[in-house]
């Protein structure tokens, strides 16, 4: 008497497509990462040691010395950022926003805009500063 299997297979599975997917993943993340850090060339004001450094995720406002307005690199004016901001509010309710401002930038630019996201609606907006290491 025979037995006779059925509906059953080769029950080897080759790794191989597997390892070439996951090497090809970290070859784009390994090349996107850099380009993920992004910003314009601003001197930060020193503070204390517990200075907020913008490592974590939150939309990046920067004002530079001559007191325009940048979205990431994109130089914008005040009120176009603050749209583009709610818009992106409207994806994540509890977007923060991190608003680096030059050392030699007029207060008044870095308050402005900083007094525009509060009448808005949003409630996380930090000061983005340099640890002081004196």
């Amino acid at each position: 008497m025979s037995r006779r299997r059925s509906g059953v297979g080769d029950a080897n599975m080759s790794l191989t497509p597997m390892i070439d997917i996951m090497t090809t993943l970290l070859a784009v993340f390994m090349v996107t990462t850099p380009m993920m850090t992004t910003g314009i060339d601003i001197e930060l004001p020193r503070a204390g040691n517990s200075a907020m450094t913008g490592n974590d995720h939150a939309i990046q406002i920067s004002v530079d010395s001559k007191g325009n307005y940048y979205l990431l690199e994109q130089q914008l004016p005040r009120d176009e950022i603050v749209k583009r901001a709610i818009a992106m509010r409207g994806e994540n309710p509890n977007l923060a926003i991190t608003l680096s401002g030059d050392t030699h930038a007029d207060y008044g630019a870095v308050m402005s805009m900083m007094g525009k996201l509060k009448d808005v609606g949003f409630q996380r907006v930090g000061l983005r500063t340099q640890i002081d290491n004196k």
